[in-house]
């Protein structure tokens, strides 16, 4: 018997005190969240600068609803993602797969061509590669500790999700400044090198993730390969002649593109949730009476998202226009204003923890959530105000930019870990995976929508109206949750959850970065 053998294994090298697996997974999250922020630092800024400065010159209200589609369909793919890894993949597969994908994304889009056919060939290729790795390395961080405490458990995410904000801090400060004003190609090549780094550091850790995430949990058989098989390729005909007659009437621009698949993605959604309640047929009434509360916070989650994810889009916009990004002595990239939800996060996160835990059960989910969209709403007004400066001819003070970015962060802090938190109370114990999905549905649809909106609304009434546009939908949404709050907590309290639960055991939330969070 060898020495590795015989060691006990109280003594067993570990990671942080966890299993040695996390560190593979922490790596290659850190990488490959550096590879998405980064790129989403620059994109805007790339698609709005001038063909001199070899940008691709598109304006404003063209440019953002392609940023803010970006960043909604890599939570949109994460329901193909899991469901592929699930039954015929399995995670761990499925992870490396999509980190290569994401990485020939990023390779295409550094390439400098004139013809930007390869940056959006670049762009759908990171977002189908998302939806592989995202959700995934997600379920084999949990898997590693498959019979474990859930203590032990929620500490792992914990130091897994630092590996998410420090990738994200990392990828918005490094990259905005290789871009420049006209080096694009070289952002985009960092992401590629980022996104290799995490292949190569997954790779390399392979041996240590044990047996987190071979195989599909459920696989395929047979006859649904076969119905499975049908199904791909009748969508993949229709979708086909759908695009080519679609091209044939000239209307296939980069306007309508994000109109179009905008709508399709709302279409999703829906029937997602049509899916879901479906599905719940042998669930009991307390479970369909917290499936019901549900809905009402998800909607209030969309509208959060619509307006908080797009920062790297309709705030970068702002801050590339109207920003005096020098006023601190030092030039700052329009992207890199991002970072100060970085670093917000970074501080608050176990402050808004403890607070959590302090109030328990006496200040509820509704209420939480209400807190959280009013605080973003609230941003879009402070937002509305600065532009007005800015339509006067007053650059705005770096500064300012800071405030409303902590706003943001707090309101973020009130939604996001409580929605995941909430999402897996509220689940039936045979639908716990699907409702993660109809979590992700909560950005997928509310990012590309408020890029819509920015779309629609500046050409119209000006970008200041559209400020104060949509923090009157955020405020007004938060005033009727907060009335419908008490409803809400009843219809929880039937299945044991909430303040009006008879009996309940508050969870110990999980702070990472925006839906990045996992809760299972």
């Amino acid at each position: 018997m060898s020495h590795r053998e015989m060691r006990p294994v109280g003594r067993e090298k570990t990671f942080f005190g966890h299993p040695r697996g996390l560190a593979v997974l922490f790596g290659t999250e850190m990488w490959e969240r550096f590879s998405f922020y980064g790129l989403q630092g620059i994109l805007l800024t790339f698609l709005v600068a001038d063909t001199a400065q070899n940008g691709l010159g598109l304006s404003d209200t063209v440019a953002v609803p392609i940023a803010s589609l970006y960043s909604g369909l890599v939570y949109l793919t994460a329901l193909p993602g899991g469901w592929l890894a699930d039954r015929i993949l399995g995670p761990r597969r499925a992870v490396l797969i999509g980190g290569i994908i994401i990485m020939a994304g990023h390779i295409s889009m550094a390439i400098p061509l004139e013809n930007p056919a390869m940056v959006f060939f670049g762009l759908f290729l990171v977002v189908a590669g998302s939806g592989l790795l995202k959700p995934n390395i997600s379920v084999m961080v949990g898997k590693l500790y498959d019979g474990d405490t859930d203590a032990r458990r929620d500490a792992g995410f914990s130091v897994f999700y630092m590996g998410i904000n420090l990738g994200a801090f990392l990828g918005i400060l490094i990259t905005p400044y290789l871009a420049g004003d006209d080096r694009w190609h070289l952002g985009f090549g960092a992401a590629a090198v980022g996104m290799a780094l995490g292949l190569l550091w997954y790779v390399r850790g392979w041996p240590r993730l044990s047996n987190a995430g071979i195989g599909p949990a459920r696989p395929l058989n047979a006859a649904e390969k076969r119905k499975t098989t049908k199904i791909v390729v009748i969508a993949l005909v229709i979708a086909t002649v759908a695009i080519t007659i679609w091209a044939w009437t000239g209307t296939l621009t980069l306007s309508t593109v994000p109109t179009v698949v905008t709508g399709l993605s709302i279409v999703a959604a829906v029937w997602y949730f049509v899916y879901i309640f479906g599905e719940a047929k042998d669930i009991t009434p307390a479970e369909k009476a917290g499936l019901r509360a549900y809905v009402g916070l998800f909607i209030a989650s969309v509208v959060f998202w619509m307006l908080y994810l797009q920062m790297g889009s309709v705030l970068t916009a702002f801050a590339a226009n109207s920003v005096d990004l020098d006023s601190w002595g030092f030039h700052l990239p329009a992207g890199g204003v991002q970072n100060f939800n970085s670093i917000f996060i970074l501080i608050f996160s176990p402050i808004f923890g403890v607070i959590w835990l302090k109030a328990g059960t006496r200040f509820g989910t509704a209420y939480k959530f209400a807190v959280g969209v009013f605080l973003t709403g609230f941003s879009y007004v402070f937002l509305g105000w600065l532009q007005t400066r800015a339509d006067d001819g007053v650059l705005v003070a770096l500064g300012w930019m800071a405030w409303v970015y902590l706003l943001l962060t707090f309101g973020e802090l009130c939604v996001s870990p409580v929605g995941l938190s909430v999402t897996t109370q509220l689940a039936p114990p045979s639908l716990k995976g699907q409702m993660m999905g109809v979590w992700f549905l909560g950005p997928a649809v509310g990012t590309p929508l408020g890029g819509q909106a920015f779309a629609f609304l500046v050409p119209r009434v000006g970008e200041a109206a559209f400020f104060y546009i949509l923090a009157g939908i955020a405020i007004l949404t938060a005033v009727i949750l907060a009335i419908c709050g008490p409803a809400i907590h009843r219809l929880m309290g039937r299945g044991g959850h909430g303040p009006d639960a008879v009996l309940e055991t508050p969870p110990e939330p999980e702070f990472g970065r925006g839906p990045d969070v996992r809760g299972d």
